[in-house]
């Protein structure tokens, strides 16, 4: 019915509603362009917004996402901030697209004055919230409550993503199990608390196995690492980290991730091999060390040793140090190990749930 229809939105976050709007729009119109309008006060950046959004509708053909920041008030009676905000929103879409607009697709008020001033029709989808009855400011004000309005992408980038990680047999995926469990035990949407495990670990088991299957007799120090194999470990740790992100709640455990690989890969082939840095996708995280002293060492037949754990605990602390990771050592018996990381978690999502107060 249309040529080029447009939405706009500050999508702070994008939910289930925004995604019904878009794809609305799509079926009326050969061409979408969604701009995705931020300002400074608002706290999730808008690339990740825009990005977010380009996920969720990588497979609608005709729709294209893009942003820009507008810090002009809101405010319906004014002639002139309506003007600063329409020039935004033009000056975003001539990035994108110069076909003059003819549609614009919302479900507010505002949508016919919007349309006229771009000399468009308004087509206004589901004003009532009938369909979804979700806002923005709901998610905001509820985040955890209204989790499962969110696009799995936007629940992906949200989530709080906590990593525990250490040397050898100390604890890392004792902690890490116990403290999903605690989250798990919230019930409701906590109960899809994700736990992904150290993929590292399976690698080692396959790649030993695989060895003595032509070589019976052979053992862990028969094994040849390359920069391959750490760099297949950090990009399969990372699939599966993010598959469990998108489904989960608003916590995600993880038994070491692929920045903890990229260490190991230094333990086995020195600091000139960089390869598992090709898997690694910098995600903003949260990370539990745990500390060698006081944990009994277990030897399970593909582990180093004891003698290089006090080593491996200081390229912890250095690694996570220089690259400006937020981390928090865990000490002590095991209770006392949860108990800290369960405090510190639920700081980081105090802190992830908090968001400022748009314009």
């Amino acid at each position: 019915m249309y040529r080029h229809a447009l939405v706009i939105g500050k999508f702070y976050p994008p939910h289930r509603g925004h995604h019904h709007l878009v794809r609305s729009a799509a079926r009326i119109a050969d061409h979408v362009t969604v701009v995705v309008m931020a300002s400074a006060a608002e706290t999730i950046p808008l690339d990740d917004r825009v990005t977010w959004m380009r996920q969720t509708h990588a497979s609608d053909a005709a729709v294209t996402v893009t942003g820009i920041v507008c810090d002009a008030p809101m405010d319906l009676e004014s002639e002139t901030v309506w003007a600063a905000q329409v020039a935004c929103m033009r000056a975003a879409v001539r990035q994108v697209d110069e076909t003059p607009i003819d549609a614009v697709v919302s479900s507010e008020k505002y949508g016919d004055e919007l349309a006229r001033r771009f000399g468009a029709t308004h087509v206004c989808i589901d004003a009532g919230r009938v369909a979804h009855p979700i806002s923005g400011t709901a998610c905001r004000a509820d985040l955890a409550g209204r989790w499962d309005q969110l696009g799995e992408y936007t629940r992906a980038g949200l989530a709080a993503r906590i990593v525990v990680l250490g040397a050898e047999s100390t604890g890392t995926t004792t902690v890490s199990r116990a403290l999903a469990q605690r989250y798990r035990s919230r019930g409701g949407g906590w109960a899809r608390t994700g736990w992904v495990p150290e993929y590292g670990r399976q690698a080692t088991v396959d790649k030993l196995d695989a060895l003595r299957a032509v070589r019976p007799d052979a053992t862990m120090d028969d094994l040849v690492w390359t920069g391959d194999d750490f760099a297949h470990i950090a990009a399969e740790q990372s699939r599966t980290e993010e598959r469990a992100a998108r489904t989960g709640s608003p916590v995600l455990i993880c038994d070491t991730d692929a920045f903890a690989t990229t260490v190991w890969e230094r333990r086995y082939l020195g600091t000139d091999s960089r390869r598992a840095q090709e898997g690694l996708t910098e995600r903003r995280a949260l990370y539990l060390l745990t500390d060698h002293v006081g944990v009994p060492f277990v030897q399970d037949g593909i582990r180093d040793g004891e003698h290089v754990r006090a080593e491996m605990t200081r390229w912890f602390e250095d690694a996570l140090t220089a690259t400006r990771r937020s981390w928090v050592l865990l000490t002590g018996p095991l209770p006392e190990r949860v108990a800290l990381a369960e405090r510190v978690v639920d700081l980081a999502l105090a802190q992830r749930s908090s968001f400022g107060v748009p314009l």
